[in-house]
C-alpha cells in the first residue's frame, strides 16, 4: 500500500554524471508488451503504455526498493536500490544476503544521489506509480512514486529509461504485471512458477485461517498530527487480494469518502474502532503510542494486545506468500473482541 499520505520531499543533489537515453533500434522487434530481444534490439511496454527500446536486453537494473525485492525473489539482482526508508535497516531485505552488496543511492522519499546512481550505469530504472482515484486515473505528467518532483524524474531519465509499475486495481493484476516485467528483465519462467506454487499454498492457508477465525481486520496508519488513516480494501491491491481469500477488512465507507484512506481525527476515533485485529503501519504509531491516546486507549483490539506492526511488501508471488503466512498466523492467534 501507499503506506503514508503522499508527502513532498527535498530534491536530490544536481546531476553530476549521466548517460543519455538509449536510442531506438531501426530493426524489427517482437511483442513489445512482453519484452523482446533479437536482431532488432529489445523493447518493453510498461504499465503506463510507455515503450522502452534498447539496442539489447537490459542487464543492469536500478530499482525502487519494493520492486527490487520482487526482482531479488526471482534471482534478478539490481545494480542500485533506492527507497523511502533506510534500505540497510529495511527488514524486508533480510532474506537476501546479496542485497548487502548492492549500492544504495537513496534512503528517504525523494532523496536520490543522482551521481551515485549514474556511476552504477543502469540500463533501466524501475519505479512505481499509484492511481489518483478508484477509476485508475494516472497522473503521467507528475513524478513517479518515491521521486521528489518532475525535475528529479527528468534527471533520472537522463541516466536511463524508466520502467513504471502501476500499483492499482486488483492484487492479482499487479502481480501479473510485475511478473511480465521481471521476465522481460531476465527472470526465468521456472522461478516464477516456483514462486506461484508457494503463493498458492499460502493463499489457501490464509483462506482457511480467515474462515476459521471470522475476525475483522483493521489496517491503518496513525500519527500525532494527522490522526488515523484507515486503508480502504477496494483501493489497496494487497488488501483487495486478501479480501478475495476471505479476510474481512474494516470498510466503513466503501463507496464514498476519500480515495484509498478514510481519515479520522483523534476526537472521532470511536467511529472506526470495530476491528478485532489492528495492523498498524510500521512508519506510524505503534501499540504504546495508540494506548497513549485517550480516545483510542479503550479499543478492544488494543486492550487485548491484538496489535501488529505491518509493513508494505512487494507485489510478487514470493513476498506475498510470506505476508499471507504472517497474516494467517495473526488470525489464528487472535480472538473476537467485538462480539455482537
Amino acid at each position: 500500500m501507499t503506506s503514508l499520505p503522499r508527502r513532498t520531499a527535498l530534491a536530490a543533489a544536481a546531476l553530476a554524471a549521466a548517460a543519455t537515453l538509449a536510442s531506438c533500434s531501426s530493426g524489427p522487434t517482437a511483442d513489445a508488451a512482453d519484452g523482446s530481444s533479437g536482431s532488432g534490439g529489445w523493447e518493453f511496454t510498461d504499465d503506463t503504455g510507455t515503450t522502452v527500446t534498447l539496442d539489447e536486453a537490459p542487464d543492469r537494473i536500478a530499482s525502487y526498493s519494493d520492486y527490487a525485492l520482487g526482482l531479488l525473489s526471482l534471482d534478478v539482482e539490481p545494480v542500485a536500490v533506492f527507497g523511502r526508508v533506510d534500505v540497510a535497516s529495511d527488514e524486508r531485505f533480510a532474506e537476501y544476503p546479496e542485497a548487502a552488496d548492492i549500492p544504495v543511492v537513496g534512503n528517504s522519499y525523494g532523496e536520490i544521489d543522482l551521481e551515485a546512481l549514474a556511476e552504477t550505469e543502469p540500463d533501466v530504472i524501475v519505479v512505481g506509480l499509484y492511481p489518483e482515484d478508484r477509476e485508475g486515473t494516472l497522473a503521467l505528467d507528475g513524478p513517479r512514486y518515491g521521486l521528489a518532483d518532475v525535475e528529479q524524474q527528468e534527471q533520472l531519465e537522463a541516466i536511463a529509461p524508466l520502467i513504471t509499475v502501476v500499483v492499482g486495481g486488483t492484487g492479482s493484476d499487479v502481480i501479473d504485471n510485475f511478473n511480465r516485467m521481471a521476465l522481460a528483465l531476465g527472470a526465468e519462467q521456472s522461478s516464477v512458477d516456483e514462486a506461484k506454487t508457494e503463493f498458492d499454498a499460502a493463499a489457501a492457508d490464509l483462506q482457511s485461517a480467515a474462515e476459521e477465525s471470522d475476525l475483522e481486520v483493521t489496517q491503518m496508519y496513525a500519527d500525532a498530527s494527522s490522526g488515523i488513516y484507515l486503508a480502504k480494501p477496494d483501493d489497496e491491491p494487497e488488501m483487495e487480494l486478501y479480501r478475495s481469500y476471505g479476510v474481512d477488512f474494516t470498510d466503513l465507507n466503501p463507496d464514498d469518502g476519500n480515495y484509498y484512506w478514510d481519515i479520522y481525527s483523534w476526537e472521532n476515533a470511536a467511529q472506526m474502532m470495530t476491528g478485532d485485529v489492528l495492523l498498524v503501519n510500521v512508519e506510524g504509531f505503534q501499540a504504546d503510542d495508540l494506548a497513549a491516546q485517550a480516545t483510542f486507549a479503550a479499543h478492544p483490539a488494543l486492550v487485548a494486545g491484538q496489535v501488529h506492526a505491518w509493513n508494505q511488501v512487494a507485489m510478487d508471488y514470493h513476498s506475498q506468500a510470506g505476508h499471507m503466512e504472517q497474516l494467517a498466523e495473526i488470525l489464528r492467534s487472535s480472538q473476537d473482541v467485538n462480539p455482537a
